[in-house]
């Protein structure tokens, strides 16, 4: 279990429309259900283009409570654009999903809630047919949800009870680095296939359900029911489920191949005590982490999470955030005191490089190698580059001269993946891709035999260079002056 996180404001996200009657009640209730572990509590209401007096509630709930803050959508753009907004606009570092009605109950705010608040769960979802009571309602309604339920958990690999629960709470850093896109109730089934996609620790709870008729204000009709047969297909296959870094991170574990070969690359210059700065994923640790001792670093708390999840029995192996462009965090890596330093794909990303540099020179112990590679070639600088933050692609020399202006002796400069500069120029210069795909980097994989043997043999430069580095073991002599001569 990863230790408990402490959080201090739940942000309560509101989507109305057309809730005159019954939006002042049911943020009463909001307002009156209690709240675990002295959180706090905003409200954000967000009507949706409303046709009756919402707005005009709304506006009366905010002036009496302070916690309450609204905004407003013209025309009406659906339940889920209403959400996107209110995660915008939220600032707590929880997050939960509620109705503007009274079907869903605030008092299950403390279940729901109790699996993110113990360090158990990113994401809980409140289920509607998981053993509490409930209304009794419409037969084809629950079988249509259990179909559209099974046929989500299929495609996304999970199981889930109710996937098109309203109550879903979320840690508010994890919401907010999902790109919703949908505007309508397509929003559940886009969530569902993007919290999967994002590995996201995922719990769900049983919750009380107070269900309404059409004639009470339920809005979902068959017609959502069969556009979320679409979405449901959609967005397991899409990739726009998290920032492109995360995407091409999640797309390069489909090579495991191309990674060995990136790892082998690199390997005979690695000693028995290697740091790892900017490990991501860790598609690299994997082959990082048999070394005798092993630090891995990276400024995302999310991905140290995982790979401290996913390795903790592994002893000599040591997980610790280290942020390349915070001086203080470097201590972590003197602490160390590393035979290797290595970074593959992380400097383009910084905009002072000269300064990571610069601070690695002052930590890493004398003789400590520090191994680096990063994209070639401005003339293939794309698109890609940009949605993937990249300052810059390196020009010949460029590298090997800012490690050695920090101090370093360059020992070793080669080119990486030579074929890459064919497959990048059409894919992502001449076709404006922002993201690898899966399938690509599959392809790519089943390829690397025939690429490393191009590697070998082609006069060419490549898609990425390597520089290893090392710090001096002795500083340099300064020139011995000859004797004034005395006559």
């Amino acid at each position: 279990m990863s230790p408990r996180p402490h959080f201090q404001t739940l942000s309560i996200l509101v989507a109305a429309y057309n809730e005159e009657e019954s939006l002042r009640a049911s943020m009463e209730a909001v307002l009156a259900a209690p709240l675990p572990g002295g959180l706090g509590r905003e409200i954000v209401i967000v009507d949706d283009g409303s046709k009756d007096g919402t707005w005009r509630v709304a506006q009366e709930l905010a002036a009496e409570h302070p916690e309450i803050r609204i905004f407003q959508q013209t025309p009406n753009q659906g339940k889920g654009a209403a959400l996107r907004r209110a995660v915008a606009e939220m600032t707590g570092d929880l997050a939960i999903f509620q109705d503007a009605d009274l079907e869903y109950d605030p008092n299950d705010y403390p279940r729901m809630l109790r699996p993110i608040l113990d360090g158990r769960a990113e994401v809980v979802f409140g289920s509607r047919f998981a053993g509490e009571e409930r209304r009794v309602l419409y037969f084809w309604h629950s079988q249509a949800n259990n179909f559209l339920t099974l046929l989500s958990n299929m495609l996304n690999d999970t199981n889930f009870t109710d996937m098109e629960t309203c109550y879903k709470a979320f840690v508010g850093a994890a919401l907010k680095a999902i790109p919703l896109e949908s505007n309508r109730f397509g929003i559940e089934p886009e969530i569902a296939a993007k919290v999967a996609r994002n590995r996201l620790r995922m719990f769900e709870v049983p919750i009380s359900y107070n269900g309404r008729r059409y004639d009470e204000g339920k809005k979902i009709t068959w017609r959502d029911g069969f556009a979320a047969l679409w979405f449901i297909f959609k967005y397991r296959f899409s990739s726009n489920y998290s920032d492109p870094g995360k995407v091409t991170l999640d797309a390069m574990e489909a090579a495991p191949q191309f990674n060995e070969w990136m790892y082998e690359s690199v390997k005979p210059w690695l000693g028995a005590r290697v740091a790892e700065l900017g490990v991501g994923r860790g598609n690299l640790s994997k082959h990082i982490r048999k070394h005798e001792h092993v630090l891995l670093t990276d400024y995302r708390i999310d991905y140290l999470t995982e790979l401290q999840r996913k390795w903790a029995d592994q002893r000599d192996l040591r997980i610790g955030k280290l942020d390349m462009t915070a001086r203080a965090d470097y201590e972590l890596l003197r602490e160390f005191a590393p035979d290797s330093v290595v970074f593959l794909n992380v400097l383009e990303h910084i905009e002072d490089d000269r300064a990571v540099l610069r601070s690695l020179m002052d930590t890493v112990p004398a003789g400590c190698r520090v191994i680096v590679l990063v994209p070639y070639n401005m003339a293939l600088f794309s698109e890609f580059d940009r949605a993937l933050g990249h300052f810059r692609r390196y020009a010949e020399g460029e590298l090997e001269g800012k490690m050695r202006e920090a101090g370093f002796e360059v020992e070793k400069q080669f080119f990486f993946n030579k074929f890459g500069i064919f497959a990048w120029y059409v894919a992502n210069t001449l076709g404006g891709q922002k993201a690898l795909k899966p399938w690509q980097l599959k392809l790519y994989g089943k390829l690397t035999p025939v690429f490393r043997v191009l590697d070998a043999i082609l006069p060419t430069s490549g898609l990425s260079t390597v520089v290893v580095g090392r710090k001096p073991t002795a500083p340099a002599a300064a020139p011995i002056s000859e004797p004034a001569h005395v006559g």
